[in-house]
């Protein structure tokens, strides 16, 4: 406290305890003050860390109800687990089984593969064996094959020859034929139709009807037919008497041929040669006649075709061809062509196919629409024969692509 003055009443500045005084009385006045203030700090501090732990507690609470559930979903996750995993075990448990059996059934074909690779290597040492052998005989059949074409290119040689001989001997024989043919007609003077007139024959059948049983060439008179002509008779064949019309043999002779040329005849009677379609309608158009029709493959094979009624029409009609009784060994039908077709000829179109059979398919016949046959068409050799569609064909026989190695027509009277 401040000293007063005891004369004024008043403090003392100068007094040597005024400053604790001053102090002393400062702090007095300032206590209730700074009580005032601490106790609010307090409560304001006190209000805030309220405030803080409440807001604490509220995160506590929520962290704790998060928690709760992220265990609830990790304990429902777990279950899930351990659900997949028994059931994983299980289907573990199954494939371990499966495992075993399929290990087992493995050691089984491998057991099996062993012994069937034993029996493989058995089979491959005799196959290898057997090959060996079969290498042997392939190489010995070779050679074998290689002197047989030798032999036969000199048998083809041979024959050659041999044919040109036979050419010879033909041309000999038709000479000595017709010098037959004159004493024939001498010896049958009496017999003609007046004193002196030497004996005609109209076809091979007459022939064999005089008494003459030799094949060969013979000159016949055809009614109506402007001049003789020289035909081949074979005498041995049925009984004989057949007129030979047609004969393919060894290629020689060109079929691609005009509409004159077939219709007048071309070649020669002792070898490839066609008798003329003029001749032959002549001679049919007479009489009923029957038709057959031998045919050879180049395998050897030979079949006949034989026609019970066989005609001709007139060149007005194009030569129109008329078949009944079919029967032979030719097929099981008729290779022919169809009743009522007409010749045609590479300068005469008269199928019924806009295509031309004769230019396409070559030679002159009877295509109506290409047809079943064609013996006037190309001659193809050994060989060269298969695929040949212009080749000389008889569908039934060899089928419609094949050409034939020789043909033979011949004719004579269905009452023979």
């Amino acid at each position: 406290m401040l000293r007063q003055d005891p004369k004024r009443g008043q403090t003392d500045p100068l007094d040597p305890h005024f400053p604790a005084q001053l102090e002393s009385y400062i702090q007095s006045s300032m206590r209730p003050e700074m009580a005032e203030l601490q106790q609010t700090a307090v409560q304001n501090q006190t209000a805030t860390m309220l405030e803080i732990g409440s807001s604490l507690l509220n995160r506590s609470a929520e962290q704790s109800r998060k928690l709760t559930d992220v265990e609830a979903q990790v304990l429902n996750q777990t279950w899930r687990i351990e659900m997949q995993l028994q059931e994983n075990s299980l289907s573990t448990t199954k494939l371990e089984k499966q495992l075993l059996l399929q290990t087992n059934e493995i050691h089984k074909l491998q057991n099996r593969n062993n012994i069937l690779e034993v029996r493989v290597l058995e089979m491959e040492t005799k196959q290898q064996a057997e090959l060996a052998g079969a290498h042997s005989e392939k190489e010995k059949l070779q050679r074998l094959l290689s002197r047989q074409s030798s032999t036969i290119e000199e048998m083809e040689k041979t024959l050659l020859a041999a044919s040109a001989n036979t050419s010879l001997l033909q041309r000999q024989q038709l000479q000595l034929l017709q010098s037959v043919q004159s004493l024939v007609r001498l010896v049958s003077q009496g017999r003609a139709m007046s004193a002196g007139q030497e004996q005609q024959f109209q076809d091979c059948a007459e022939v064999r009807r005089a008494g003459i049983h030799a094949s060969g060439i013979y000159i016949l008179h055809i009614a109506n037919l402007s001049e003789p002509k020289k035909a081949y008779c074979d005498m041995e064949t049925d009984q004989g008497g057949w007129t030979i019309i047609q004969l393919r043999a060894n290629g020689s002779l060109s079929f691609q041929r005009s509409w004159r040329e077939y219709k007048q005849g071309f070649g020669d009677a002792s070898g490839e040669h066609w008798l003329g379609n003029e001749a032959v309608h002549l001679l049919t158009s007479r009489v009923p006649y029957a038709l057959r029709v031998e045919l050879q493959d180049w395998e050897g094979g030979q079949v006949y075709a034989h026609y019970g009624k066989f005609q001709l029409g007139s060149e007005r009609q194009f030569y129109r061809l008329s078949l009944q009784d079919y029967s032979g060994t030719a097929g099981h039908q008729s290779g022919l062509a169809l009743q009522g077709t007409q010749f045609s000829t590479r300068d005469a179109d008269n199928d019924n196919c806009l295509c031309k059979c004769a230019q396409m398919l070559s030679g002159g016949w009877w295509f109506d629409a290409c047809g079943l046959s064609n013996l006037n068409g190309i001659y193809y050799p050994a060989r060269n024969n298969i695929r040949k569609l212009n080749g000389i064909r008889w569908h039934h026989f060899q089928g419609p692509s094949y050409s034939l190695k020789g043909t033979r027509m011949m004719i004579r009277p269905s009452s023979f």
